[in-house]
């Protein structure tokens, strides 16, 4: 494990390496390095890192199953395909970017098996109303972003994928999940081939920002 978060007090952080991580930092399919292993204390460096995220009243309802079996990986990937079946009979999108990343969920469905690591993030609970399923996954939601912020930034990817969860007590049985936890979300979590990501194209802030009213576009 890494050592804890010691800051010099008052010492700024070095924005280009931090823009970079959170600019960078994408849905890694294709380039997942499905021949190196994943070590398990990495793994839990970076969940350690992800519990630093906000959670709502303290509560701390984060849970994380982390797979790495050969044999449970390859029972929890039928059920992933099984999730994602719909995927691959809908139509192609027309836009390229689209169709591109069509091709690359496609192909994580057809690899999920060979991913060395695959994380289910769970909360405590089962929300029972709008209000609580917006306090639940505004607590977990976070801690996966940072997770994914920490693997990015050690060389390793994830794609955030929620194929598995119409599925949930399938996978719930196979891994003993209670049904008293929410899952959240399955990643599968690997060394990248290769760092070199790219920003992806967004829109301009200011074509989705208003100031002060809605419709107000900002001025600088």
């Amino acid at each position: 494990m890494g050592t804890p978060f010691d800051e010099a007090a008052g010492a700024p952080f070095d924005l280009a390496v931090t823009d970079r991580l959170l600019s960078t930092t994408r849905a890694v399919r294709k380039r997942l390095d499905l021949d190196r292993p994943v070590e398990e204390s990495v793994i839990l460096e970076c969940l350690q890192l992800a519990t630093q995220a906000p959670t709502a009243s303290n509560n701390q309802g984060w849970r994380f199953v982390v797979v790495l079996d050969p044999e449970q990986r390859k029972a929890l990937s039928a059920i992933f395909r099984k999730g994602g079946a719909f995927y691959k009979e809908m139509p192609q999108p027309d836009d390229p970017q689209d169709r591109r990343v069509r091709a690359s969920a496609e192909y994580l469905i057809d690899i999920i098996d060979q991913v060395p690591a695959l994380v289910i993030p769970c909360h405590e609970g089962r929300p029972t109303d709008a209000k609580s399923a917006a306090i639940y996954y505004a607590s977990i939601h976070p801690a996966i972003w940072s997770f994914q912020l920490a693997l990015r930034s050690r060389g390793l990817g994830s794609a955030w994928t929620t194929f598995t969860l119409a599925l949930e007590e399938e996978v719930g049985e196979l891994l003993g999940i209670p049904n008293t936890v929410t899952q959240a979300a399955l990643l599968p979590v690997a060394y990248t081939v290769g760092t070199d990501f790219k920003p992806a194209k967004r829109r301009d802030v200011r074509e989705i920002t208003f100031i002060d009213h809605w419709g107000a576009t900002p001025t600088d």
